[in-house]
């Protein structure tokens, strides 16, 4: 395998991913709303995460240069116990399933995560952190679709699942050919159990607790 040139760049994000079981269940309470809604782009399940740190394009070095400090941090932080819950849109253009359970330990990883890419001078879009798996997209001309496929998933409960790996994952390499596709550039196993103290504590960040943000 031939190494991509050093002014190739991709899009990276890093993320906690469901279990195969959990997202069997979402695409089965999604069934009905995939039938009745094919024009929306719809994600594929392979590809659904909830995204602690959009990273936008990056050069590929630097998203290497991630790896070790990625891995330090999960070593320290504890699984967290989630569960996927209803459904919503932002602006009737996103699909999004919402996320419950351990949320204020899922925003303090959040900042942990973001601390450790601070640390190594990447520059990234700090949004206000909204726990959401994107679902899909609306297409230009369609404004009813996916505020329509919200409403599918209003009693839609998951069963809880406890994270088990931090994901740092990356676009396809600008310039390969063919549609844009994802894949874990690494990841790392969480501590099972009670908390471990983070050798390198983030300072509190408060806005990350305010609600609404743009969707990755």
């Amino acid at each position: 395998m031939t190494e991509p040139p050093q002014t190739a760049t991709q899009h990276a994000f890093i993320a906690l991913a469901p279990p195969d079981d959990a997202k069997k269940e979402l695409a089965h309470a999604l069934s009905p709303a995939y039938a009745t809604y094919p024009d929306l782009r719809w994600n594929r399940i392979e590809d659904w995460h909830i995204t602690l740190a959009f990273l936008g394009v990056l050069p590929v070095g630097t998203v290497q240069r991630l790896r070790s400090p990625l891995a330090d941090l999960a070593a320290a932080r504890p699984s967290l116990e989630l569960a996927l819950l209803g459904g919503g849109h932002f602006d009737e253009r996103v699909l999004w399933s919402g996320i419950e359970g351990d949320l204020d330990q899922l925003h303090e990883l959040a900042e942990a995560v973001r601390a450790r890419v601070r640390d190594c001078d990447v520059d990234f879009a700090e949004r206000p952190l909204r726990p959401h798996l994107t679902l899909a997209r609306a297409r230009r001309y369609d404004n009813a679709s996916v505020k329509a496929a919200a409403a599918c998933l209003a009693d839609f409960a998951g069963r809880p699942w406890q994270t088990k790996r931090l994901h740092l994952v990356g676009s396809t390499v600008r310039g390969d050919s063919g549609p844009r596709r994802y894949q874990d550039i690494g990841a790392w196993t969480l501590v099972a159990g009670r908390s471990h103290r983070d050798p390198k504590p983030p300072q509190a960040a408060a806005h990350e607790h305010q609600d609404g943000s743009s969707p990755r």
